[in-house]
């Protein structure tokens, strides 16, 4: 079963997903059957109707965005002009430049258009052709789930109110065996669940549809705003083209995508590449602030790690991004800090090897002082780490080492210099 377009849905999520379905409607359905029965009033059928179109275009949505996916930028892609090259970056994997407002999904393994976010729900990525899909996906959840919600409660509600059928005699029984009973009290707890986790999102999704603006672009502008001096001019994010135009290219009337994911239009001001030159800036931006850190100790990359420490167990970062092995001796670049995890690329020895980029504990790691880049640097090898200090952030530690052909030895942070 889990072989060609059937391997998106062999998945923990999208498999969640369609048991949470399944037990809600089929809990909804019964629990409709005694209170509204459907052939006894119009009521009843208008109820039965329309929770069932909500849960069919749950269904058909859900799995229109898990299997007709974001839309991926060509393997080897490059720009209709060669001179646009120098504005756009790079992705070693796909062989090929982003194109604006592209990005690179590691779990899918392609360069995604206007990526979002990747969703385990549906296992796929939520980008240019399947954003329509997935936010019609949570609306119709959500109205499902309130729906289902409130007839079950009441049904409840009518089944233990002794004093409700003394008085309405003549109204359908309600009645529960301890399974039914159990099912629908979990049925309940699953749509309260979905109304307010999936509303969220919903709302998340219709402020971004909105802006034009995805989650990635969110944290491209704040960047761009934070690292500007008070004397520059303020950056004027370029796909912002109003509510309406905005919601137009992600809602068709013909229920089609809009445009080629690869030409956006743009603000006046403003270009194709206004976003990725910032990109490359800031990318340009990150790569000096980067800082080479020495292995001191094994980190075998769980994601709570109490060998290290209490404190490092429960303070994990809040990603789903990779948490890296480590080896005494190795050299991770750094470009990311929290108090009890960093963020880094682990230097090869090999040039051609896969990039391993990640978090991993602070305490497993020293800097080694004074040089930004690996590559120019004094070489460390072997060397000998004590007990992290928990009073500060950084190690204290007495290290021996050879650098350079030389034995140094420091106590404290390590330094080094070249000779």
């Amino acid at each position: 079963m889990c072989f060609g377009p059937l391997k998106r849905l062999c998945h923990w999520g999208p498999l969640t997903a369609l048991g949470i379905i399944k037990i809600i409607s089929f809990m909804m359905v019964h629990c409709s059957n005694m209170l509204l029965p459907p052939t006894a009033s119009f009521l009843g059928f208008l109820n039965m109707i329309t929770f069932l179109l909500c849960s069919g275009l749950t269904i058909y949505n859900f799995l229109s965005s898990m299997f007709e996916g974001p839309g991926y930028l060509p393997f080897k892609w490059l720009p209709e002009y060669a001179a646009d090259e120098a504005f756009l970056q790079f992705c070693k994997i796909c062989e090929g430049f982003k194109a604006p407002r592209s990005h690179h999904c590691r779990k899918c393994g392609r360069c995604v258009l206007k990526m979002d976010h990747h969703c385990p729900w549906i296992n796929n990525c939520v980008g240019h052709a399947n954003h329509a899909h997935f936010t019609l996906f949570l609306f119709f959840s959500v109205c499902g789930c309130i729906q289902a919600a409130v007839i079950m409660s009441i049904s409840l509600y009518r089944a233990f109110n002794k004093i409700w059928y003394s008085n309405y005699g003549y109204e359908n029984p309600v009645q529960f065996t301890v399974s039914t009973l159990a099912l629908t009290v979990f049925a309940i707890g699953l749509a309260i669940g979905v109304v307010l986790s999936v509303g969220a999102l919903f709302f998340f999704q219709i402020r971004a549809i909105l802006r034009n603006r995805t989650g990635i672009e969110d944290w491209i502008l704040a960047k761009a705003i934070l690292r500007r001096e008070p004397n520059e001019p303020t950056f004027v994010y370029p796909y912002n083209l109003g509510w309406k135009e905005n919601f137009k290219q992600v809602f068709s009337f013909n229920f089609e995508t809009v445009g080629d994911g690869i030409t956006w239009p743009v603000v006046k001001g403003c270009n194709q590449y206004t976003l990725t030159i910032e990109q490359k800036e800031q990318k340009q931006e990150k790569r000096l602030r980067t800082r080479p850190y020495l292995v001191c100790k094994k980190y075998s990359g769980w994601w709570f790690p109490i060998i290290h420490g209490w404190r490092v167990c429960l303070s994990p970062p809040l990603s789903d991004e990779p948490r890296i092995p480590l080896n005494p001796s190795e050299t991770v670049n750094v470009t990311r800090w929290r108090k009890y995890w960093l963020f880094g690329e682990k230097v090869p020895d090999d040039p051609s090897a896969k990039r391993l980029r990640g978090w991993f504990p602070r305490c497993c790691v020293i800097e080694i002082g004074g040089y930004g880049d690996t590559n120019t640097g004094p070489k460390f090898h072997a060397g000998i780490c004590g007990r992290p200090n928990s009073s500060t952030a950084t190690p204290s530690l007495f290290f021996c080492g050879v650098v350079d052909g030389s034995l140094t030895g420091a106590g404290g942070a390590v330094t080094a210099s070249s000779k």
